[in-house]
């Protein structure tokens, strides 16, 4: 006890011996020799002491901007803090599905390990007075990671390590993020005070690729494309093309072309860009709406057949070259041709697969039509549509699928009879689904499978009635143009005799008119 309170005494001596010395160093040294001996003392301390140390700021820049290598690092950090670290710290982040986020406390350590290498990670967070004066201040407080390992690992670390850290921060902040769809604002709105070129809600939609109503193959071919989509960075990069994917949906009204897209959505966990075409006046807007959008995203036009007159022509205005005022009706006219959007093909090809298409990267376009024949084929040909997916009417194996969605039924007596009239008639998933959907809390399962299938009997004979009316009118106009066929013959045989007989009266004349010659002479 006596030799180790000797040890202590002589700790707590030589510790205030060193602390005087450094307060007599501090006060006495002119700061030209401070700084002179402390980065000598730190080259002697590197010598010695086998650890880096890489330190990342909160902000960077003059403009104090947030450090996106320090966002993905705690984002990165937050992810294993709440197991390995004792004390720490909980903040409300925005725009995520977790909003209430535990990160390590300050001046805490955690170690992380990386291909058999050990690491340690230290926040910290200092008190600055700042007393300089300038247009964008900084912040009293300055947080950091520090960032510590063994020099012999030195290789790994900047080459491996740092990119991995920044690569898994981003992806856990992607799967985490609050999806949002958007839509374009009008340019009269684009500037001024927080103004923005697009407005956005929380996207809650809960549409997925279980509970869409299609034929098993094609849903399974969509989601291997979607996901060769979204794993093909290098690939893309390879082949020298932008990292974008067009989609064409196109099929009857009510076959689930907009809940395809939100299945979409969910399944990559992209944000959607609802794309209003008629609310761009012009090209130049169009490029400018691009560029705001992000990565990992959807750009929607739906209906684009009835969006726009996509044929690059347009009414020329025309010029009065006499001067004076003009009439109050065409002025009006004029101002309102002036309103209307001048989006060309062109500017919107350029945009979906010409020099702006590469800005961004992962991003998905998509066409929805009702009448896929109206389209010009240069909008909608492969390359820039990729992939056609045709949603047409309700089969028997996309009526399982909403059976166990409204009713959870796997299988019923009345299937037999449902398949057989899916097989004779035409229904959309829309019209199925709404037959199938409890209109009390009463109704059975039976119930309403037993109204799809009056439904369905309706169909079919309407379907039937149309056909047999169609037939009857085609055999009416076929009647019609044979009577007109037959009139129109009559009357060019009327009108051949007519000229015959005028012909014959003619020759007739002529005869007799050569016979009085003859005898004359």
């Amino acid at each position: 006890m006596e030799i180790m309170a000797k040890m202590w005494g002589q700790l707590g001596s030589i510790t205030a011996t060193v602390m005087l010395f450094y307060a007599m160093f501090d006060r006495f040294f002119p700061p030209p020799l401070r700084q002179y001996l402390r980065t000598y003392t730190q080259k002697l301390t590197s010598l010695i002491n086998p650890y880096i140390s890489i330190k990342f700021s909160e902000f960077e820049g003059e403009r104090m901007k947030r450090s996106e290598a320090y966002t993905a690092i705690q984002t990165y950090l937050s992810a294993n803090s709440s197991e390995r670290s004792s004390r720490l710290k909980a903040e409300v982040v925005k725009d995520s599905q977790t909003p209430l986020v535990l990160s390590m406390d300050d001046n805490e350590e955690i170690t992380d390990e990386f291909q058999g290498v050990k690491l340690w990670w230290c926040s910290r967070h200092l008190e600055v007075k700042n007393q300089s004066f300038s247009f964008y201040p900084a912040s009293d407080e300055k947080r950091f990671y520090k960032l510590t390992f063994h020099r012999r690992h030195r290789h790994v670390v900047i080459r491996s390590y740092i990119k991995h850290v920044l690569d898994e921060g981003k992806a856990i902040a992607t799967r985490n993020r609050q999806l949002k769809l958007y839509t374009n604002n009008p340019s009269s709105d684009w500037y001024g005070w927080k103004r923005t070129k697009w407005s956005h809600v929380v996207f809650e939609h809960p549409a997925s690729f279980d509970t869409l109503a299609l034929d098993s193959k094609m849903k399974e071919d969509i989601l291997k494309d979607l996901v060769k989509f979204q794993k093909g960075k290098e690939y893309y990069a390879k082949v020298g093309k932008a990292w974008k994917r067009g989609y064409l949906l196109y099929g009857p009204p009510g076959t689930g072309k907009s809940t395809m897209i939100a299945a979409m959505a969910n399944f990559l966990n992209y944000d959607i860009y609802d794309l209003e075409l008629t609310a761009v006046k012009e090209n130049v807007e169009l490029r400018k709406l691009l560029i705001e959008t992000s990565s990992k995203s959807i750009v929607v036009i739906e209906d684009i057949d009835c969006s726009l007159d996509l044929t690059g022509k347009r009414k020329k205005k025309k010029k009065d070259k006499e001067e004076g005022s003009k009439d109050a009706v065409k002025k009006a006219l004029d101002e309102e041709e002036d309103k209307e959007s001048k989006v060309t093909l062109s500017g919107l090809l350029n945009v979906i697969d010409g020099i702006w298409s590469a800005c961004g990267g992962e991003r998905v376009i998509v066409f929805t039509t009702n009448y896929v024949d109206k389209l010009d084929p240069a909008l909608i040909r492969r390359g820039r549509m990729d992939k056609h997916i045709e949603l047409s009417y309700c089969c028997y194996e996309a009526f399982k699928v909403l059976a166990r969605n409204y009713l959870d039924v796997e299988s019923h007596r009345l299937f037999p009879r449902i398949e057989e009239l899916f097989q004779e008639t035409q229904m959309t998933p829309a019209d199925v689904a709404d037959n199938l959907m409890p209109k009390s809390v009463e109704e059975e399962a039976e119930t309403c499978l037993e109204r799809l299938i009056e439904a369905l009997e309706t169909a079919k004979l309407e379907a039937k009635k149309k056909a047999e009316e169609e037939e009857a009118k085609k055999k009416a106009e076929e009647e019609e143009s044979k009577k007109k066929k037959a009139e129109e013959e009559v009357k060019e045989n009327g009108e051949l005799a007519k000229k015959e007989e005028e012909n014959n009266k003619k020759s007739g004349a002529g005869v007799k008119e050569n016979g009085f010659l003859s005898s004359g002479n």
